[in-house]
Order: C-alpha cells, then structure tokens, then sequence
C-alpha cells in the first residue's frame, strides 16, 4: 500500500482528460498521477530545468534497465547519463514506452472532427498538439518532442508481432509516483493513447499531486535496482553538486 501524503503534500491540480499541463518540479519533490474515471493515458516528456537540451531519452533508460516498460524501482534517464525522475510507487506494474501520442489526423479519422469554434471545451484534442502548446510555454518546439512514456496504458505484441493496447488495464484510483532526483520540466498530455481501439472520444481526468519526498537512501530501490541506475544518480548528485 503507497503512504498517505496529506502531511506533505505542496499542492493538487485536476488535468481534465484530453487537455494538457507542464510545470517545474524541484529535486526532493514528487508527483503522484492518479487515474480518476479509469481508462486514462498520460503522455509525459521530461528535460533538465535549467538546460532543456538534456531530456528523457527512451532507449537509454530501457537498455539501461533490462526492459520495455516502466513501473516501480525503475528510472527515467535522461541522454547525460542522470536521472531525471524515479519511479517510487506503482499500483498498475506497467507503463508504455513505445509508441508515442496520436496526432491531430488520427484523432479525426478515429473519433471525428470535433473544434474549438463549434465545441469549445468538449473539442477533440491529440497528444501532439497538446505537448507542443505546453513546450512552447518554455521555449521548446516540434525538435523537442522525443519519444514519451504513456502512464496508466499497457501495450503488448501478439502473435504476428504487431503492438495492441490492453483495455481496462488502468481503473479509477489507479496511481503512480515520480520521485524528482534534478529539477526537471514535466511536460503533460492527458489525450488517448494512439492504440486506444475505444471509439469513443473520452479521456480519463487526473489528478496531479505534488508533494516533499523522503531523502534518497543508500538502499533506494531505484538506485540499487542495476549498476547503471546506481552510476546515473552519483553523475546526479554530482551534477547538483552533492558529494557521491
């Protein structure tokens, strides 16, 4: 069971579904992303605070690590070798790294044209146009949309090797933690996974939770989950200049 973080909690924020959000999250803080109708998909990039250059880079953190997905005691490595964020607490066991957002033509052809002019809030939006809204806010673009990790959705291969989205994998209440090891930008899309077979446009809302971590222990099982996690946080902590 994931610990209550009502004492440390600095702030919540409803993401409704479809629409998109980034901010700054400081080293020590943590985010909780919690699934709150079921069905959700978060597209997520993240790139060091002070120097956007360095991002999260998705083949680094799956070789890395032995996988091709993410859950708890994994990492999210950013192409410098540090860690950008760590994954603390997971009630599903299995996030996307692989297959990107939709875009604005696989929006219309699955769901329809829906626009702001005749629909106003309840638009269709995709998770490309989502990202570069909120990338623009801090002077990123179209070079700066590398591949993401989509939280709350499972993809599997089936026989022939093509990629299918697992449905009801993520129900309400449904959460997972990032714990922040470098002040990093957290850039967000809540639109549906590029899979999604459901026919129907609707987006799960969610609910972000920042809130203080605990100080990383020597016995972390993020650090000490393989050889290369324990050398991407000392290049952290160095780079932050804490002695390591």
């Amino acid at each position: 069971m994931t610990a209550p973080i009502s004492e440390s909690l600095l702030w919540e924020e409803h993401l409704p579904g479809g629409n998109h959000w980034s901010g700054r999250l400081r080293r020590g803080t943590a985010l909780r992303l919690t699934d709150l109708q079921g069905g959700a998909n978060v597209s997520a990039l993240f790139f060091n605070a002070e120097q956007p250059l360095e991002r999260y880079n998705m083949p680094d953190t799956l070789k890395s690590q032995h996988t091709a997905y993410l859950t708890a005691g994994y990492v999210c490595q950013s192409d410098m070798g540090r860690v950008l964020c760590s994954i603390t607490a997971d009630s599903l066991g299995w996030h996307d790294t692989w297959c990107g957002v939709s875009d604005a033509a696989m929006v219309t052809s699955r769901y329809g044209e829906k626009n702001y002019q005749q629909h106003r809030n309840a638009m269709h939006r995709n998770g490309r146009d989502n990202l570069l809204i909120e990338l623009a806010k801090w002077g990123l673009g179209p070079r700066d949309l590398v591949p993401c990790v989509n939280f709350f959705s499972k993809v599997v291969p089936d026989d022939t090797g093509a990629l299918r989205h697992v449905p009801g994998h993520s129900v309400a209440g449904s959460h997972v933690d990032l714990r922040f090891e470098m002040d990093t930008l957290v850039v967000l899309s809540s639109a549906p996974h590029p899979l999604d077979a459901n026919p129907v446009y609707a987006p799960s809302d969610v609910r972000l939770s920042a809130y203080r971590a605990a100080p990383v222990a020597a016995d972390d099982a993020c650090r000490t989950r393989c050889a290369q996690n324990g050398r991407a946080f000392t290049n952290t902590e160095r780079y932050g200049g804490v002695a390591a």
